[in-house]
């Protein structure tokens, strides 16, 4: 089994999202510890990029704030390789196309699985481009996440069908952020994904309190949550981890 496979294995999955560097790559390194304590079944590590596309005012700021501190993609594979045998459960890239281009697909995806990651989101990159990505990951055992999004209909069988790692369920429209209510009919969007793959699926993009990670958690196998996360960093910087643990611990025990 997938080591992201094991992380849906035991119950719902609370999947965790903070922005590498923002406020610092030490304190990123401290925020995982203290997630995964606190119940986190797996990690998504933001590699900040000028032009993150999917995101909102909240991750986009972030990703300028760690740019800013000067943290570079070989900064946060170090920081990666140093945190990766105290961390038990799987962690994931999610960053955006031009990151690897710059770096080098192979050489990316080579170093992440060196370092112990086990998966790669790049949201910007369409199902129909994904090839070029994929095939990279799969030679290195490394999975390839899929976004599926409300617009996706047609699309929504075939790229279940060759989901690897878990399919990360769009739960709204727009770009990443907290919001107050979502209207998307998850339910069907979950079906026609579990109709066609026995990946896990989790729901993410706008889910912030703990009512809400309930209500989703209630369709899929697992809720994700950045925005909510990183405000929290934002909001007390290097001082942020404790309030980060105690929120993460308070999504967990809504979604058991």
């Amino acid at each position: 089994m997938s080591k992201i496979k094991e992380a849906f294995a035991n119950g719902k999955a609370f999947v965790a999202f903070v922005t590498c560097g923002d406020p610092s790559l030490d304190t990123t390194e401290q925020l995982v510890y203290a997630m995964e304590e606190a119940g986190a079944d797996l990690i998504e590590l933001g590699i900040p990029f000028s032009d993150p596309t999917a995101e909102g005012v909240v991750i986009q700021s972030a990703n300028e704030r760690a740019l800013a501190g000067g943290v570079t993609t070989d900064k946060i594979f170090d920081m990666v390789e140093k945190m990766s045998p105290n961390v038990k459960i799987p962690m994931v890239f999610m960053t955006y196309a031009n990151v690897l281009f710059t770096y080098g697909t192979e050489r990316f995806v080579k170093r992440a699985k060196e370092v112990g990651m086990s998966g790669v989101i790049l949201p910007d990159i369409p199902f129909e481009e994904k090839e070029e990505f994929a095939s990279v990951c799969a030679a290195y055992d490394l999975d390839f996440v899929s976004l599926i999004a409300p617009t996706s209909h047609d699309r929504i069988a075939m790229i279940a069908k060759e989901a690897s790692g878990f399919v990360y369920c769009v739960s709204s429209l727009g770009v990443t952020g907290v919001r107050s209510n979502i209207a998307t009919n998850i339910g069907e969007m979950v079906d026609l994904v579990k109709a066609n793959t026995d990946v896990p699926c989790a729901i993410g993009f706008g889910i912030s309190t703990p009512e809400q990670a309930k209500n989703m958690s209630e369709y899929a196998d697992g809720v994700i949550v950045g925005s909510a996360i990183v405000k929290l960093c934002e909001q007390y910087k290097e001082d942020c981890v404790p309030y980060v643990k105690e929120y993460v611990a308070s999504m967990k025990a809504a979604i058991k």
